[in-house]
């Protein structure tokens, strides 16, 4: 398994595995398949190319993406201590093998390599408890919710507030 941060040579794969997670998980995402599906390989490229600011960690299995989350630091003066993790997926058929937890693993260390960052926020599916429990391994705790914060085919999706805190300050 190797774990890497992905660049614009990886955008085929990336939308790959991207439009699975959006099929397979509708209610985990803001975005949809519908929208995706229509992005030109350079509007991919864009998304995925790294940044100061982000980036995307991917996992691979004998050379095929099978997990993805992506990193974005806010850039405000006042919240430039905060970034973000999105677009959590590994596909069904390498759940229970910890890439989850690698990858996640993976990016929280890239993360703490820039300066000023101390902590790292994501919002999950409230009953998404498998993700819940993975969260809180690694040392996120929920400091909320957001009711109704999806609405995906008619049916609303409450989503749990996380956040690690990198610095030991957190409550």
């Amino acid at each position: 398994m190797e774990f890497r941060i992905l660049t614009e040579f990886d955008a085929e794969d990336y939308q790959k595995i991207r439009l699975r997670a959006l099929k397979i998980s509708s209610e985990s995402f803001g975005s949809t398949y519908e929208k995706e599906v229509a992005y030109t390989l350079d509007m991919v490229k864009d998304r995925i190319r790294p940044t100061q600011e982000k980036f995307v960690m991917g996992a691979f299995n004998g050379g095929v993406l099978v997990g993805i989350a992506t990193f974005v630091r806010n850039t405000g003066k006042k919240d430039s201590h905060k970034g973000n993790i999105y677009g959590m997926f590994v596909a069904p058929e390498m759940r229970g093998q910890k890439v989850g937890k690698k990858i996640l693993l993976e990016l929280i260390e890239r993360a703490k390599k820039d300066e000023g960052l101390e902590q790292i926020h994501l919002a999950v599916v409230s009953t998404n408890e498998s993700a819940k429990k993975l969260y809180e391994s690694l040392g996120f705790k929920t400091y909320g919710v957001e009711p109704n914060a999806l609405k995906d085919d008619g049916n609303y999706y409450d989503e749990d507030l996380m956040v690690l805190f990198l610095n030991g300050l957190g409550k």
